[in-house]
């Protein structure tokens, strides 16, 4: 089939590749536009749009579709399908009516579940053991399009959102070729999503990022694999602000105030929390890279010694 492909980052790079390696077309490729990032603010090029240029493949960068200019592009196309994978732009209904087969989404949770921007971060918040990978056919609302394919996937006890996000990448190029080929053969069947069901993966914001100690461990270990690599758990501690990279609940009832370091050795810092304790295991100090937290004591002992309190 004609394919066009709209995706941005690394997640949907990894799904172009997949389709470059089938027996499908891809006509062109739409990506966010390059724009100022880092502090030299040079122009950020999309792994999507770096990935297509080392295969010839035309890459368009519009700011939106409300331009007739950027809608007559992607008609002249002549695409049998439009597949989009995180590309950050909301399509209106003008788009989704071009190709012949419509337009296909891949999205990183089993829908109806976690729709929204921020599925694999909010799965692993929330403590989930599973998730997955759904292709759905768009439709004008928020991931509210039938579904067409679904597989799923684990969570291990310590995976972070990157893990899973790796995982999830390897998952989604599979099945969006065998969504594809049912297509293309007329077998594909649709399952409409039951939005009773439903539950909303809003961004993360960094204000999100700040540990509150009264929350249970558990709760805690599960935003810190959540928010990892962004935007990064921390907390104060006597005005500095630490990044918590790792940690996990321990199973040790504490009847101390929230936040003070009960123990600091080589496995790491345990903390009080609002139910049992957390160790943390990695962390970051300011203007430092991370390390594991026998790594920092080294040089740093008084500083997380028994007794301080994280929160102030």
């Amino acid at each position: 089939m004609n394919i066009v492909f709209a995706g941005t980052p690394e997640f949907a790079a990894a799904h172009l590749r997949a389709l470059l390696q089938s027996t499908h077309s891809i006509a062109a490729v739409f990506t966010q536009p390059d724009r100022p990032a880092g502090r030299g603010k040079k122009p950020f090029v999309s792994a999507v749009k770096t990935l297509a240029a080392a295969n010839d493949i035309p890459v368009f960068q519009p700011e939106s579709f409300k331009e007739k200019s950027s809608l007559a592009q992607l008609r002249e196309l002549r695409a049998d399908v439009l597949v989009v994978v995180a590309y950050g732009l909301i399509l209106p209904k003008s788009v989704l009516e071009i190709p012949r087969f419509g337009c296909l989404n891949v999205h990183a949770s089993l829908l109806p579940k976690w729709r929204g921007a921020a599925p694999i971060q909010r799965a692993i918040e929330a403590g989930e053991t599973h998730t997955g990978i759904t292709i759905m056919q768009m439709d004008e609302g928020l991931d509210t399009g039938d579904i067409l394919t679904q597989a799923l996937c684990p969570i291990e006890p310590k995976d972070c959102s990157a893990d899973l996000l790796s995982k999830l990448a390897e998952l989604g190029g599979p099945s969006l070729l065998t969504t594809l080929d049912q297509i293309q053969s007329g077998q594909g069947s649709k399952i409409a999503q039951d939005s009773s069901q439903s539950s909303y993966a809003p961004k993360i914001t960094k204000l999100e990022a700040l540990l509150d100690w009264s929350q249970s461990a558990n709760v805690l270990a599960q935003r810190i694999r959540a928010f990892n690599p962004a935007p990064v758990t921390y907390s104060m501690l006597s005005g500095e602000r630490i990044k918590i990279w790792r940690g996990r609940a321990l199973d040790s009832a504490c009847q101390h105030p929230y936040g003070e370091i009960l123990v600091a050795n080589k496995d790491g810092l345990e903390v009080a929390c609002g139910n049992n304790r957390l160790l943390i295991e990695e962390m970051q100090l300011p203007g430092k890279a991370r390390l594991e937290v026998a790594q920092i004591l080294h040089s740093r002992a008084a500083f997380f010694a028994p007794g301080s309190r994280f929160g102030t």
